[in-house]
């Protein structure tokens, strides 16, 4: 960073002391630019700038942005900038920028323009923030939302394909086959339907019910919920919905619910009485021999989502059926 910063840019009577003196406290980035000479040079930069960019104050005063672009600048970023100081408004740009050492960055960039007294134009400023590792963030979310959602729909197509078998089994013409299915899926349906779509609370009890019997191919008797009334908070009915639906379809294609005899007992009790906090155990019961699997896929990302609701999920797969402890808080 140059030493001796001058009090005032190249144009002294561009910006107030006052002015320089605040813009020089404030930890965001800030530059401005001089739009009434040609190609519109940056006038002033603060510390915050200097530091974000890598540059001394030298190197950059006098000089357009556009220094500031490299190979993964895009056009429509560039237009946008271009747009809004042709037009004389406020706006934000996400634009890729780069550091003196060639290092990019993704800019929020706020630009605007500085009036006078007389409503005219005489500066433009601009505050960069660098929002590099937000969007990385939000694009690892969306990339894990959308395994989840591929996962999802996979073991919809598995449990559907084992109900059709199974009530192809049990089914004695054609047309019985036709109307068990069809209620078989429907209700499959609706249960995701109606599971996902909420956005509020929901009875802890209605939830497993509903998972459970739209998964059990054997319907009801598949099924033993026991618990006392537990009111979901949002914060809680999105993960265990994930959670329940996951193990759900695992104990249809390898679990207690593939089988004629099994059955899944559920059963929750409050850890503090009154707090929202709940302690879930799934438990199955007369299934098939079962093992710990050798890849974890839709398991993890259940449980993923259980710890970031601040809660946890602990499976322990007993050779006669997989039991599983879900503690969530409100």
């Amino acid at each position: 960073m140059a030493k001796d910063r001058p009090d005032f840019p190249p144009d002294p009577n561009s910006l107030d002391p006052s002015v320089l003196r605040m813009l020089e406290q404030i930890r965001v980035a800030i530059c401005v630019t001089d739009p009434r000479r040609p190609d519109n040079p940056i006038v002033y930069v603060n510390s915050a700038f200097l530091v974000l960019t890598g540059y001394e104050e030298d190197e950059v005063l006098n000089r357009n942005c556009r220094f500031l672009q490299g190979p993964d600048t895009t056009p429509e970023s560039v237009e946008a900038i271009r747009r809004a100081i042709t037009d004389n408004v406020r706006t934000t740009v996400e634009i890729v920028n780069y550091r003196k050492d060639g290092t990019r960055f993704i800019n929020a960039l706020q630009i605007g323009p500085i009036e006078n007294a007389d409503g005219e134009t005489i500066l433009c400023f601009g505050s960069q923030l660098d929002v590099t590792e937000s969007r990385a963030a939000e694009e690892r979310r969306l990339a894990e939302e959308m395994e989840e959602r591929a996962h999802r729909l996979r073991n919809i197509v598995n449990v559907m394909a084992i109900a059709v078998r199974v009530t192809a089994k049990e089914a004695l013409s054609v047309v019985e086959f036709a109307k068990t299915v069809t209620e078989r899926l429907d209700l499959l349906g609706r249960a995701h339907f109606s599971t996902f779509e909420r956005a509020t609370t929901m009875p802890l009890g209605d939830l497993v019910e509903t998972v459970l019997h739209a998964y059990a191919p054997h319907g009801a008797r598949q099924a033993r919920v026991e618990g006392p009334m537990v009111e979901m908070s949002p914060a809680q009915l999105t993960p265990l919905t994930l959670a329940l639906h996951e193990l759900a379809a695992n104990a249809v294609k390898h679990g207690a619910l593939g089988t004629g005899d099994g059955h899944v007992e559920v059963t929750w009790t409050d850890i503090r009485s009154g707090d929202g906090r709940f302690l879930l155990s799934w438990r199955e019961v007369g299934g098939p021999a079962v093992a710990a699997p050798d890849r974890e896929s839709g398991s993890r990302i259940i449980r993923d989502l259980i710890e970031r609701a601040g809660g946890s999920l602990v499976p322990d797969w007993r050779s006669d059926g997989l039991a599983v402890r879900i503690e969530l808080a409100p």
